[in-house]
């Protein structure tokens, strides 16, 4: 189909005279040959084009050569060449297109089967720690037997581990969710007061067991505050509960964590401050990463997710969570959220 077109071109060309430039036809056969040929046999039809298009002046029929003949193919053999060159590079994007749409479709495919596996992961974990800790507790309460105090101990050791791995794959798929679905919010009003009484109460076998004291401080007023937001409850309990339970793990014995509630305008602000080991410098800016484990004591034995996913959480309310250390030892994290305006929400 091409050497018929460029040939019913040639003798077009060939055939009137010098005056009338027949060489932007050939733009035709350069089209077909960038979307079927390669790149050289298309720059190799330009040339020829080109030179076909110069020699006409001559070829057939001698004549006086005028500067308005040559301009006039001069500027054909440059229409020719820009129509070449755009062609080459259309085709490099429709080919880089066609790559990065390969890679893509990859990644869905590899993030299907990462959310499989994990799916799949969890569900595998899940049911035999359930079971373990059910009949761990079953042999806590003494139902098969009386059991003496050191085997109490070991006991609740052994559910509190086994409880620690439940959460642990639990929020492993939960990040993964919130990776692949985004994190979907059941926005209420919120009393981040009560919430975070409510944590604190959960807490008090963990912080009763680590000998570590629990108390919640409303700044500078000795009165329970109310501190209104838009939130997720189930998702806000997730926040507190994974930061109090880090301070709380990170504290020594005999020690207290400050749960500290304060309102400022326009956003609601709450504290969690331990006497622990300290933050460094340099791993600041990463404490809220994706399985980041630094070199501090307090990092190196968490699994990296929980203060990832306490900052996708806050970031959903569209908050801003934050980690510092705290003079002359110790350090805190806190997050601050946006108000709900008082005439948003009914106070009972």
């Amino acid at each position: 189909m091409i050497v018929g077109l460029i040939g019913a071109v040639i003798v077009l060309e060939f055939s009137t005279p010098p005056d009338y430039v027949m060489g932007y036809l050939y733009i035709s056969p350069i089209l077909i040959a960038n979307s079927q040929l390669s790149r050289t046999s298309t720059f190799g039809f330009t040339l020829a084009a080109a030179i076909l298009t110069l020699i006409n002046i001559w070829i057939p029929n001698y004549e006086i050569i005028q500067a308005s003949m040559v301009v006039n193919r001069l500027v054909t053999i440059f229409a020719l060449v820009v129509t070449a060159i755009l062609c080459d590079r259309n085709r490099q994007t429709q080919q880089i297109l066609v790559q990065q749409q390969a890679k893509l479709q990859a990644q869905e495919k590899i993030m299907n089967v990462r959310e499989d596996f994990a799916s799949t992961l969890v569900h595998d974990l899940k049911t035999p720690l359930l079971g373990a800790i059910e009949i761990l507790q079953a042999f806590d309460r003494e139902q098969f037997g009386t059991i003496d105090t050191k085997q109490k101990t070991v006991v609740n050791m052994m559910i509190r581990s086994h409880q620690n791995s439940l959460q642990l794959v639990e929020t492993l798929l939960d990040v993964y969710r919130y990776e692949i679905e985004g994190l979907q919010l059941q926005l209420e009003p919120i009393n981040l007061a009560i919430l975070a009484e409510d944590v604190a109460t959960s807490l008090l076998s963990l912080s009763t067991s680590r000998r570590v004291y629990l108390n919640l401080n409303y700044g500078e007023s000795d009165f329970r505050k109310f501190l209104w937001v838009n939130g997720d409850a189930f998702q806000l309990r997730r926040v507190f509960t994974n930061l109090l339970t880090n301070a709380i793990n990170h504290s020594p014995r005999g020690a207290k964590v400050e749960l500290v509630l304060e309102t400022q305008f326009s956003h609601q602000i709450v504290q969690v401050i331990d006497v622990g080991a300290g933050l460094k410098s340099d791993e600041q800016p990463y404490l809220f990463e994706r399985f980041y484990q630094g070199q501090s004591d307090r990092l190196a034995t968490g699994s990296g997710l929980g203060l990832y996913l306490t900052r996708q959480i806050i970031e959903a309310h569209s908050g801003t969570i934050w980690a510092e250390n705290r003079h002359p030892q110790g350090a805190i994290f806190g997050f601050r959220l946006p108000a709900l305006p008082y005439s948003s929400h009914n106070i009972t």
